[in-house]
């Protein structure tokens, strides 16, 4: 019965691991340009695809080059894709949070209750 009991409890405590929002979807950067003189594609994109390959679309152009950094990025497009689950990167999270897509986001989406 103890048995049977704690398997169903370690059951419930995987369950409820996964119940966050865990898409497969980045939103990364992907890398153009020359050697020394890099600028990246803010891109939506496969996790498992590699960095510069497939991406299911282009959000924007983040170049480091000039002096300050130019960031042209498509608002909706990417507040769309955060709000149905894509997980930016580490980078494209400072971005996002930089151009106000991080804060549109914790405001549309208000307290969650936890049951």
């Amino acid at each position: 019965m103890t048995v049977f009991f704690v398997e169903t409890i370690k059951n419930t405590i995987f369950a409820a691991q996964f119940k966050t929002k865990n898409m497969a979807v980045k939103i990364r950067l992907q890398r153009h340009g020359k050697k020394d003189s890099a600028f990246f594609h803010v891109v939506v994109a496969d996790g498992r695809a590699p960095r510069d390959g497939k991406f299911i679309e282009k959000l924007g152009v983040y170049n480091p080059s000039t002096n300050p950094a130019t960031i042209d990025i498509d608002f909706d497009k990417i507040l769309d894709w955060v709000m149905k689950g894509a997980q930016p990167t580490d980078t494209c999270r400072a971005i996002l949070s930089y151009k106000g897509i991080m804060l549109k986001k914790h405001l549309l989406e208000g307290v969650k209750r936890v049951l």
